[in-house]
């Protein structure tokens, strides 16, 4: 059901967008490496091979957790390998340190697999997840008796890449992909989610612990109303959180609140994602890749018809306000108020959030990729 607030936010349609300040976001849509201002970063337009992209990300925490990257051209380290877009969502936890670590490796080793075949493919993103799991791994071993608090730090780790026609999309945690499809009568866009999640109050991902863990009672605890693996993490797929992956990390001077009681013999989290491949056609209109911080306060439907009624530019921006007004109203408070909370206290109304809107141009997707522009972002750099 559509609510008179969310009303507000989606209409007018096709006018153009401004900003908090009053000013055209189409006078300042096209920075480069995109721009910061205050909490907010945000690059309101660009373009990849595949067409147009709108990237922003919103700080709560202290210390930003929420890392992203948009790349656009060779996917892989040789001339005659597969071009495309990638996109790279990267929704740390107990710190900022695993999801920076994604954002500067994980493409890297998708360009080093891919390279290998000569081509993209699920067992490219996959070998490139595991293999950045490991890196990680091995710096929170190097870093055990300085650094202790490393092997508490884990990240969400979302990815879609647009190649040769095709959507790969993987997930480890609870970041989200949406597309936009056109219906078949052409008048409609849906909301088609096209990535798994692995969060404990997901009945299904709780079976799936019971499954691999049959032993432990308590391998999901409830807790406050919120289910969590071992009592402690709502997520059961991640990158890094060496504490529950090895028991060589579980154990002092790591702090209280992350050791278990019993040693542990095989990784109580995954790293692995889950991996969808499908056909991209004429109707799929856009992606909006985004950290759980929209989809607490947003649905699929109400992100996607935003986006479908709204321009292109700046549009990553005007998603994370609309989820700032909801979460506004959910403490029964202005939206002008929460705009002036400062980090920290922030996280007690919202998460950071990081959002990424990449359109697709079908005639770009069926042709050929070799022209088209090559780009490198990295979304959650707060510097001038």
């Amino acid at each position: 059901m559509v609510t008179p607030t969310w009303r507000k936010l989606v209409l007018p349609c096709w006018r153009p967008l401004v900003d908090d300040e009053g000013e055209h976001s189409s006078n300042r849509g096209y920075e480069l490496i995109g721009r910061s201002d205050g909490l907010w970063w945000y690059k309101d337009s660009g373009y990849h091979v595949n067409g147009e992209f709108s990237m922003a990300v919103i700080q709560a925490n202290t210390v930003l957790e929420d890392y992203s990257q948009l790349e656009s051209g060779p996917l892989s380290s040789t001339e005659s390998g597969p071009r495309g877009t990638f996109v790279g969502i990267y929704d740390g936890h107990a710190g900022p340190a695993a999801s920076r670590f994604l954002r500067d490796r994980l493409f890297e080793n998708v360009k080093k697999f891919a390279s290998d075949g000569q081509d993209m493919s699920a067992d490219v993103i996959k070998n490139a997840y595991l293999a950045t799991e490991e890196e990680f791994l091995s710096l929170v071993k190097k870093q055990w008796e300085t650094k202790p608090e490393m092997a508490s730090v884990g990240s969400c780790c979302l990815v879609g890449v647009i190649c040769n026609g095709f959507l790969y999309i993987a997930n480890a945690g609870d970041s989200r992909a949406v597309l936009g499809r056109l219906d078949k009568a052409g008048k409609e866009v849906k909301a088609v989610q096209v990535s798994d999640e692995h969060n404990a109050n997901l009945e299904s991902v709780r079976d799936e612990l019971h499954s691999l863990h049959p032993d432990d009672p308590q391998i999901v605890v409830l807790k406050h109303k919120v289910w969590r693996v071992k009592g402690i993490i709502q997520v059961s797929r991640s990158i890094g959180d060496a504490y529950l992956k090895r028991s060589e990390f579980n154990r002092p001077p790591l702090l209280p609140k992350f050791r278990l009681p019993e040693p542990f013999e095989k990784p109580i989290l995954l790293a692995e994602p889950s991996i969808l491949v499908q056909e991209l056609y004429p109707e799929d209109q856009f992606l909006i890749f985004a950290s759980d911080g929209l989809w607490e306060h947003l649905s699929n439907q109400e992100a996607v018809e935003l986006v479908s009624c709204s321009p292109r530019n700046g549009i990553a921006r005007k998603l994370i306000k609309a989820a700032l007004h909801e979460a506004a109203k959910k403490r029964e408070m202005r939206y002008s108020d929460l705009k002036k909370i400062d980090r920290g206290v922030r996280r007690h109304f919202h998460d950071d959030i990081t959002v990424i809107v990449v359109f697709l141009d079908s005639h770009l997707i069926t042709s050929s990729p070799f022209d088209g522009p090559i780009l490198s972002i990295k979304g959650g750099s707060f510097t001038p």
